[in-house]
């Protein structure tokens, strides 16, 4: 793994150098768009919407549109001023319950590795937050942006998860969510039923991206073909219930699929 970010957890007044790896590994397949007829790649251009003209690089500034449709133009001075301080430090400022935190907030992991010298501090830090069974709540820079975070231990090693700030999560009343529904207790107990039926441990390792694997095959499939390819067939759509079914029935036929 290549490191993405090297510093220290700032402890107290301990300091533990360490470096910091993505503890994710996206599925994401790299594909070029093209010309279908002859292959050719697209290339994309800085296009003046007035003119239609390309912009060079150097001609190019950033700009916060106003609702008058004005700009307030920021040149590279402005941005040094915003920045936070950088620091090379995941500073810990409390310490709290892991599950005090809702799940919406958060939202990507590291894997924290010690350098060589800070391997016994490191691993007092992971025995403290074991035992007192919290996770330390800290802020970072990575690329000029501070971050929040928690820092927990899991099979054994410290992890530090971003989480978003308060302010970054929508408001749910913006939704129109229903209210006021009168559900019967018949209902309510086939789902609930069914919930039962589904019901099981979480094992992450069974659940497999599907959608890239059949991808990758067919794209192997196509650049080792000599004649034409057959188009995949179409998938088997679901039978949908017609919303005129009564939802009591849609409950039983739900639960009488999952039996069988």
């Amino acid at each position: 793994m290549k490191a993405l970010w090297k510093g220290s957890i700032s402890f107290g007044l301990v300091n533990i150098p360490v470096r910091l790896y993505s503890g994710t590994s996206p599925h994401r397949i790299d594909l070029d768009m093209i010309r279908q007829k002859d292959q050719c790649p697209i290339q994309y251009v800085r296009v003046c919407k007035k003119d239609g003209k390309e912009v060079p690089w150097d001609e190019i500034a950033k700009g916060y549109r106003k609702e008058n449709g004005d700009y307030v133009v920021l040149d590279k001075d402005d941005f040094k001023k915003a920045s936070p301080e950088k620091t090379q430090t995941i500073d810990i400022f409390e310490f709290i319950k892991e599950e005090e935190i809702p799940s919406k907030y958060l939202e990507k992991p590291y894997i924290i590795e010690p350098a060589k010298e800070a391997k016994k501090v490191y691993a007092l830090l992971r025995e403290a937050l074991k035992k007192s069974e919290k996770v330390g709540l800290c802020k970072f820079i990575m690329r000029t942006t501070e971050h929040l975070g928690i820092l927990k231990v899991e099979d054994n090693v410290i992890l530090l998860i971003q989480i978003r700030f308060n302010d970054e999560l929508r408001d749910p009343g913006d939704a129109k969510i229903p209210s006021n529904i009168k559900i019967t207790k018949k209902e309510l107990d086939m789902a609930l039923s069914i919930i039962d039926q589904l019901t099981g441990k979480f094992e992450p390792a069974k659940y497999k991206d599907t959608y890239k694997a059949e991808l990758i095959k067919m794209i192997k499939k196509k650049a080792t073909a000599k004649s034409e390819t057959k188009e995949p067939a179409p998938r088997k759509r679901r039978k949908t219930t017609a919303a005129k079914d009564d939802l009591l029935e849609q409950l039983k036929a739900s639960l009488a699929a999952i039996k069988n």
